[in-house]
């Protein structure tokens, strides 16, 4: 009998260990370059199959209704090339959401979510769709679902669509959360955003990172002097942070990470942080987890 049920899915956190703007399409589309990196902590999901064709989820998320969950969207995405394949429609599904992750922090909580429910999807329907074809499905839906899809630490060009596997650094992060959720466009539309920044080849972050030991060294984010302008919580978590070395905000906000070479110094720094911010540790890992429990192999 066909497997009817997949709990305790992991949608992990990504960091960007450098986030550069290179310039801007036509189309008001910001061209990137960007290295992303998973790490051990992020949403847990739980999917079981249904005796109907809905796509439910079960539980509330806040400020997100369900038609506007990437989740939600994704799976009917799927369920439409179901159905264009093989002509007929899949059960629909139940999904629960543990969510840890926040709402505007740069982590792709949304967009790691939406990964998550298309593999489990593609695995309990037996839909048959490649790495290559999830990803055609979830590019219109969120610029970083293709990343999660892809599985492991990226080298990403275009809008982040244009990914190549790269070796990135084996350490632990202390993540912050200062406390604002930061919408991506305020980033992205705003007038002094540097979006000239010089293109560099993928070699450039492999030499750069080796010789910082992995940690943070490399590049810089580009969204970030716009972000600490806007929001001031996030310009004072960077200087905290940057008391215990190099520190950095991911993606285009609000989260600070800051990369330590053991479990032991990132616990030292954890238990320094400010009552007034969450605060979590979490280890840089080199595949998506849903990959290994699903042996996916092909990228």
């Amino acid at each position: 009998m066909a497997q009817r049920s997949l709990h305790d899915c992991l949608a992990p956190a990504k960091l960007n260990l450098f986030l550069h703007v290179t310039g801007r399409r036509p189309d008001g589309y910001h061209l990137l370059q960007s290295v992303f990196q998973l790490i051990d902590h992020g949403d847990t999901l739980h999917f079981d199959l249904r005796d109907d064709q809905e796509i439910v989820r079960t539980t509330e998320v806040p400020c997100v209704p369900a038609a506007q969950d990437l989740i939600v969207r994704a799976l009917h995405a799927l369920q439409g090339a179901y159905q264009r394949r093989h002509g007929r429609l899949p059960p629909g599904i139940d999904v629960a959401v543990d969510k840890r992750l926040p709402m505007g922090g740069g982590l792709g909580g949304g967009s790691s979510d939406a990964a998550t429910a298309l593999m489990a999807a593609n695995h309990l329907w037996q839909a048959g769709m490649s790495t290559p074809e999830l990803i055609a499905l979830g590019l219109p839906l969120g610029a970083d679902i293709p990343f999660f899809l892809f599985g492991e630490t990226a080298f990403a060009e275009g809008v982040g669509e244009a990914l190549q596997a790269v070796d990135g650094p084996d350490c632990w992060y202390v993540v912050i959360e200062p406390g604002v959720s930061i919408p991506t466009a305020a980033i992205f539309t705003a007038p002094d955003l540097t979006r000239n920044t010089k293109p560099i080849i993928m070699s450039d972050f492999s030499r750069g990172h080796d010789e910082q030991h992995g940690l943070i060294g490399f590049g810089r984010n580009d969204l970030q002097d716009v972000a600490v302008r806007l929001f001031p919580p996030v310009a004072e978590a960077i200087e905290w942070l940057s008391g215990y070395g190099a520190a950095r905000m991911t993606g285009s906000g609000a989260c600070v990470f800051g990369a330590f070479s053991s479990e032991q110094e990132a616990a030292a720094v954890l238990e320094k942080v400010p009552a007034k911010w969450k605060a979590w540790k979490a280890k840089s890992i080199t595949k998506h987890p849903m990959k290994l429990l699903l042996q996916i192999t092909e990228l």
